[in-house]
């Protein structure tokens, strides 16, 4: 083995949806400071390259890759050789950040964002895992972790799809960590709580207030969910399998109205 082939097996390199802002960026920091290559996709490639410069700037490593999650599945597989060449043609983890959340009733839900949300919340995931995952089984090393949400667990009358499908997500973790986790690639899920993100700013008051009783007595942080992330992609979490990790300051366990 050459000196670049063995420091190319020792860079750690991760694919990071939904990662030019939020949680998703949050994590991709996190990981950068922590020596991974970071790929950070979305839409918007102007706020993409900001999180690179940052990234960069910080001595870190990252690059973008455009995507839209809502694309057909063969879309989504070219998707993810890109992601793959652009991290130096492996990749060690995958973080399935990328959620779409239209806060509406059943009956106003309308039929485009019925089907965006059921694209990008779970089927890109799925597509994406069968297509990143068997390379990790191959080498016998890899972690996936999902980010699912406090609200998978509870009833909610404005956001009944976007609960279903991370609940659909939470499930498919499991499946995954019993799929591949004999052949040496760990799946789990960090779920978030009430985390004041740049999607919902406006709604700080109404966080506040929903967080104010529970045992953190705060809203979340993009950070606290990029910490767990961290944590669960490195060896410290090597014995992790299949787990759901609540990050929502103990919203979902004592939650009582």
């Amino acid at each position: 083995m050459t000196s670049t082939e063995t420091s190319a097996e020792q860079t750690r390199t991760v694919l990071i949806t939904g990662s030019t802002s939020g949680i998703g960026a949050a994590t991709a920091r996190t990981l950068a400071t922590q020596g991974w290559h970071v790929v950070v996709t979305g839409r918007d490639q102007t706020r993409g390259a900001a999180v690179v410069a940052d990234i960069e700037g910080g001595g870190g490593h990252a690059v973008f890759v455009p995507s839209d999650l809502a694309s057909p599945p063969e879309a989504l597989r070219d998707f993810a050789r890109a992601a793959t060449e652009a991290a130096g043609g492996r990749l060690n983890a995958v973080v399935h950040n990328a959620a779409l959340c239209p806060a509406v009733d059943t009956v106003s839900l309308t039929d485009t964002d019925l089907e965006a949300t059921l694209a990008v919340n779970v089927r890109a995931p799925h597509v994406l895992t069968a297509a990143l995952a068997p390379a990790m089984a191959e080498r016998g090393h890899g972690a996936i972790v999902v980010i699912g949400s406090w609200m998978a667990h509870v009833g909610h009358p404005f956001v009944g799809l976007y609960s279903a499908t991370k609940a659909a997500e939470i499930q498919l973790a499991r499946s995954w960590a019993a799929e591949f986790g004999p052949r040496g690639v760990r799946v789990n899920t960090v779920s978030p709580g009430a985390t004041r993100t740049p999607i919902n700013a406006s709604d700080g008051d109404v966080i506040a207030r929903m967080t104010a009783g529970t045992p953190a007595g705060r809203p979340g942080t993009p950070d606290d969910t990029a910490n767990a992330v961290a944590w669960l992609l490195s060896d410290h979490a090597s014995y992790i399998h299949g787990a759901e990790i609540a990050v929502d300051g103990g919203i979902t366990a004592t939650r009582s109205s």
